[in-house]
């Protein structure tokens, strides 16, 4: 997942384009990371060496790894952990830049070194988004004192339920705290009970219309009703799925019927309100999370 932000990154200095940005993680999703770069990135061969072992397969019916291994450059160990990073997202958005002669592996490396020290993320969060584990990546964005525990724990669900259910590639940024957001169209739902939780999905629509498609599995032209009906029902799922993990801890909540809002509405909290931003396929979509306080939609 990490390469989506390192794309924002270059993007935002004018090294991809919008359209390359896009391409990219289209295309990244049925491909697979390339073992010489893989062996590179490791640092178990040297590019010269990786060079040379793909050269030699177009000369042999051999595969990567046992050439290397042939070579003396891989052990059988490294070739089968290698093996199993071929899937990783951040090296397959390297493998891209190179193939599509945006930036050699020199220029990506000086790129990562200057998005590093711009301050944007520490080395550990840029450990923990490259990892592609969405638990850990979530709690990058959910370092913030003023947020209710609860709250930390169901966005981290729902992030869970992104990757899961919609998109795998989804963007993430910074929890804020606020007292009232404006938005065009809401999918939402309350729950009540030992507590009581709002929680909705809201924006200018597209990306709440990528939620529902995704979730529905079909197209819609416009965003309507129906797209705020499937979007709802992918909230229902998630918020079912937090409902049950609360009753195995002895707290009850029972989820109310959804709401739905086609004009623009302004969400007012007088106490625990936070949004977070999410970007379904570049589309940005915000979930707006109010607990245990006086909230309203006008």
């Amino acid at each position: 997942m990490f390469g989506v932000y390192f794309g924002k990154y270059l993007e935002g200095k004018g090294i991809l384009t919008p359209e390359q940005y896009d391409s990219i993680l289209s295309d990244n999703k049925n491909n697979k990371v390339k073992m010489g770069l893989l062996a590179v990135e490791s640092g178990y061969m040297s590019k010269a060496q990786a060079d040379e072992v793909n050269m030699l397969q177009q000369m042999q019916d051999k595969r990567f790894g046992d050439i290397a291994v042939e070579k003396g450059y891989l052990t059988d160990t490294q070739v089968s952990e290698l093996l199993k990073k071929q899937g990783d997202e951040y090296l397959l958005f390297v493998q891209a830049l190179v193939e599509k002669n945006i930036l050699s592996l020199e220029g990506i490396q000086k790129e990562l070194n200057a998005y590093k020290k711009s301050g944007r993320f520490t080395a550990l969060d840029i450990e923990a988004i490259k990892s592609g584990d969405i638990d850990k990546i979530a709690q990058v964005f959910l370092k913030n004192e003023n947020i209710v525990p609860t709250v930390t724990d169901y966005i981290a669900l729902t992030a869970r339920n992104l990757v899961r259910f919609i998109d795998r590639h989804f963007r993430m940024e910074k929890v804020e705290k606020v007292n009232e957001y404006t938005a065009s169209y809401v999918a939402a739902q309350e729950l009540d009970g030992d507590y009581r939780f709002f929680s909705g999905f809201c924006g200018d629509g597209q990306g709440i219309k990528l939620i529902a498609e995704a979730f529905a599995k079909e197209e819609f032209e416009t965003v309507d009703a129906d797209v705020l009906d499937a979007a709802c029902e992918f909230l229902n799922c998630n918020n079912g799925l937090y409902a049950t993990k609360l009753s195995n801890e002895d707290v009850d909540l029972d989820m109310l019927p959804p709401i739905m809002k086609e004009e623009v509405t302004t969400i007012r909290s007088e106490g625990n309100m936070y949004r977070v931003p999410f970007y379904i396929q570049d589309k940005q979509v915000d979930l707006i999370v109010c607990i245990e306080s006086k909230w309203s939609l006008d």
